[in-house]
């Protein structure tokens, strides 16, 4: 059962969170057999495993799958087992962050905050901070976080922010500070610091919200080509924009978070949100290959307008931004389409667009999508019916060959399995793996717990039995 249809499940009147007391019912109906004047006691730990049971249709929705207590997923899903760090008002307290590893830290209302870096002199590094804001948070289109890194002595490496844009609504945002080998500024080995700065309307660094955003930040390196390559971008790519597929589209609900986003390849996908929901996808991209997507916002009932309604968003393989898009809405279906890119090359980095600087390693790349919480005003809470169209052409190649290694180690890697996840919708990502362990186990107590039941109930009647066979007759 898709996590969509369970997340929704309620609406419809299929599943209704009653285990627990339905199961003390059972229990004060069937725990003790009264053949004669004197009960048998049948299951002495009846307490208890009317507590696990419990326990386990909390934790557990249908299906075995992990849900909020309101019957929502999380806001963001951060990367299970990520170190929780405290950034730092100057250099001299900043912590240190390990590429290859995922952090949480949080920003607050005076955000200007400081964390260290170690960087060789080869690598290029790349370090996106998310900020996460509560969803409660009141936002303006320009409110965001700006990052950098910058050298020992101060000097910035480089710039570069994220906002939320026409649709007024908290989401989680990424922007990506580097330092890059080989550039005029920021070179050689030695110890280098991000700043993350939380953005007002003014654009000052000083917001005016009294409320801590978290953050994720996940650094990452990648070592130099191996043999010298093009010192100039491709030139010559397709760039009209291709016919959008057709055909019946397949569930797929999207993840919370980078960690758990959901593989998804070319074909037509479905899912729906409510307002304020953030879906997270990643599509696999080889060398010589490159993507377009779209995304269709159903009709509902309703008038007005909400601008910035339904936001699409791509990241590269280090969360880099690569476009983004938005539609407004007036209830009426329309779709919302990123610009055509040019196929995954090492030499894009040469370009000057972002859309085509960004697009220069293979891996995974992140498509994310944001239904606006004004929506709930307007039009309200749904859910909404959202629609995925993914193209993906272009011939796959070898690619560039590294000096080194990257951090994380598989980050520019395409596997077989990863394509075929994005067809059949496995998860090899930490988080996955968790909630197939929370699903498997849920199943599988459950399995064991009607096992007991049924035990128990046999029981029950073998005792009745037994003392019925012992009282005189007439």
């Amino acid at each position: 059962m898709r996590r969509w249809r369970e997340r929704t499940a309620w609406w419809r009147g299929d599943w209704s969170p009653r285990p627990l007391a339905v199961v003390a019912r059972l229990g004060r109906r069937a725990a003790v057999v009264r053949p004669g004047p004197r009960p048998v006691l049948v299951l002495p730990g009846l307490r208890a495993l009317v507590l696990l049971l419990g326990l386990w249709a909390l934790v557990a929705g249908p299906c075995g799958t992990a849900v909020a207590a309101d019957g929502w997923a999380e806001r963001y899903g951060f990367t299970p087992g990520a170190r929780t760090v405290e950034g730092a008002a100057g250099t001299a307290e900043a912590e240190q962050l390990d590429p290859g590893r995922t952090y949480r830290s949080a920003l607050p209302e005076n955000g200007r905050l400081y964390y260290r870096l170690h960087l060789t002199a080869t690598d290029t590094a790349y370090v996106p901070v998310t900020a996460v804001p509560p969803a409660d948070a009141t936002v303006s289109a320009t409110d965001g976080i700006r990052v950098s890194v910058r050298d020992a002595d101060g000097t910035p490496c480089s710039y570069a922010a994220a906002r939320f844009g026409a649709g007024l609504s908290p989401r989680p945002v990424t922007a990506l500070a580097e330092r890059e080998a080989g550039k005029a500024l920021c070179q050689g080995a030695g110890t280098y610091y991000l700043l993350v700065e939380r953005l007002d309307a003014e654009g000052s660094g000083t917001a005016v919200s009294p409320q801590r955003w978290d953050l994720e930040i996940a650094p990452a390196t990648e070592p130099g080509p191996a043999r010298p390559g093009p010192t100039t971008a491709p030139r010559a790519w397709d760039s009209a924009t291709p016919e959008p597929l057709t055909g019946e589209p397949r569930d797929r609900s999207g993840g919370t978070g980078f960690a758990s986003a959901e593989p998804v390849g070319q074909g037509v996908w479905q899912t729906v949100l409510v307002p304020g929901e953030t879906r997270f996808y990643k599509v696999p991209l080889d060398w010589g290959r490159h993507l377009h997507a779209s995304a269709d916002l159903g009709p509902s009932p309703g008038h007005g307008y909400v601008g910035g309604a339904l936001n699409l968003s791509l990241y590269n393989p280090v969360r880099g931004p690569v476009d983004d898009a938005a539609l407004g809405y007036t209830g009426t279906g329309k779709t919302v389409a990123l610009d055509p890119l040019p196929p995954v090359e090492y030499a894009n980095r040469h370009a000057v667009p972002a859309g085509v600087t960004s697009v220069r390693f293979a891996g995974a790349y992140y498509l994310v999508v944001h239904l606006s919480e004004q929506m709930a005003g307007t039009f309200g809470r749904g859910p909404f019916g959202v629609t995925l169209r993914i193209r993906v052409d272009g011939r796959a190649h070898a690619g560039p060959g590294y000096a080194g290694s990257p951090e994380p180690a598989d980050v520019f890697t395409v596997t077989e399995r990863d394509r075929e996840a994005a067809l059949t919708g496995g998860t090899e990502d930490a988080d996955g793996t968790v909630m197939k362990l929370v699903a498997a186990g849920g199943i599988g107590l459950g399995t064991v717990l009607l096992l007991v039941l049924g035990g128990w109930t046999a029981a029950a009647r073998r005792a009745q039995t037994r003392v019925s066979a012992q009282k005189p007759t007439a």
